[in-house]
């Protein structure tokens, strides 16, 4: 009975612990989401945090009022991936993880000012490296634009090396501008 009732108090002490750890944590993530993006769009953005189960749904940090959403990193990707979204962006990586075409309606844009996972400039879907697919294995901070008018990105090269923007998974319904920009530090 002893050892049960002193393994029950640890118990409960880890449960205390726990439950006291959740508001910093949240505040951490909260800052790591909000990192993702300029300030002018952070501060009012919602935040969103990743469930625990991969295909699991977000879970509200903050309500925000001006339409953009903030992610802190996604603990199930490699790499270091917060970031700032509108609608449009999330549309986009919908319609990817659920392998159809997006709904683009507007010119849309995202920041990943920290950087993003590695990914494949070829393939949506590709997870590794590959002798085709353009893999880049650090992401340089940079800023996604989506638009309906697939005009919009003629002439913008689509190699990841060229020094500027670069149209990333070209020939797809995913195809979107890369436009590479400086590390955001906040000051």
């Amino acid at each position: 009975m002893k050892t049960l009732s002193i393994v029950t108090i640890l118990l409960l002490g880890l449960v205390h612990l726990s439950i006291q750890a959740q508001p910093n944590d949240i505040k951490a993530k909260i800052e790591e989401a909000m990192s993702a993006g300029p300030p002018s769009i952070t501060k009012n953005a919602t935040i969103l945090d990743y469930s625990s189960e991969p295909d699991g749904k977000p879970i509200v940090l903050r309500e925000g009022t001006n339409g953009w959403t903030c992610f802190p990193d996604n603990p199930h990707m490699a790499g270091y991936n917060p970031m700032c979204v509108d609608d449009q962006i999330i549309e986009l990586f919908s319609a990817i993880k659920e392998k159809r075409t997006p709904d683009i309606t507007r010119t849309g844009f995202g920041y990943f000012l920290q950087g993003g996972a590695p990914r494949s400039n070829a393939n949506p879907w590709d997870t590794s490296p590959t002798p085709d697919n353009e893999w880049m294995e650090i992401q340089v901070p940079h800023i996604v634009v989506v638009s309906p008018d697939k005009s919009v990105i003629e002439g913008i090269p689509t190699n990841l090396n060229n020094g500027g923007p670069w149209v990333m998974w070209s020939g797809t319904p995913y195809v979107h501008i890369m436009i590479p920009v400086p590390k955001y530090v906040k000051k």
